[in-house]
């Protein structure tokens, strides 16, 4: 009986959680545009999160999918064919996340000087053009 108690809450905490998927096609063209700009923050590694994933819900607690985790936990060793993807997977969401909110204030932060010099008149409205354009392209995630 306490097996089925265990495959119970583990079912449960999986239907309430989720699970960490994968980036989408334009998530990871995006990522990649960013790594290749040199623009791209790198919270948690991937290959670490694989290599946790062999440890009970090792990869899904690094990739702070906490729930996933625990059912993982409760499902190891089995959870090995699983656990090492969804914690890879669950890094480079977060690298995503993060580095698009990095490119996001960066972006910000040229805009807001760029705005500064045409209004402090360093520059003409025809520079101010040119620069934003030049800015909106350094920052077009790769599309």
């Amino acid at each position: 009986m306490p097996l089925m108690r265990h495959l119970f809450a583990a079912c449960l905490i999986a239907l309430t959680t989720g699970c960490a998927t994968g980036l989408n096609s334009v998530q990871e063209q995006e990522l990649g545009y960013y790594r290749a700009q040199n623009m791209a923050v790198e919270e948690k590694s991937p290959g670490g999160a694989a290599a946790f994933g062999l440890l009970p819900g090792g990869g899904s607690f690094y990739g702070r999918a906490y729930g996933y985790g625990v059912v993982n936990l409760l499902l190891w060793p089995i959870s090995i064919l699983w656990d090492p993807v969804s914690g890879y997977n669950a890094a480079e969401s977060l690298n995503y996340q993060a580095s698009r909110a990095h490119v996001s204030r960066l972006k910000k932060s040229k805009m807001d000087e760029l705005d500064g010099q045409l209004l402090g008149e360093a520059i003409t409205a025809q520079q101010y053009t040119i620069e934003k354009r030049k800015i909106d392209e350094k920052f077009s995630n790769g599309y």
